[in-house]
């Protein structure tokens, strides 16, 4: 079972990264940082797209 708990609020994480310096950071790093953010873009993409689908399926089942 998930040791998270159901309503934590987001990690707003994203705020931090926006204001980092990037000059400071090497080719590799750079590489590293856009490949996590492609993978979590997905996972965010699959979560928005899991959401419609519950969503329509509520949709259906209330209209009459």
């Amino acid at each position: 079972m998930d040791d998270e708990p159901l309503n934590e609020k987001p990690d707003m994480t994203l705020k931090y990264l926006a204001k980092q310096d990037l000059y400071t950071l090497s080719v590799s790093d750079l590489d590293e940082r856009i490949e996590a953010l492609k993978t979590e873009i997905k996972r965010c993409e699959a979560a928005k797209t899991d959401r419609g689908s519950t969503r329509d399926a509520a949709e259906k089942l209330f209209k009459f």
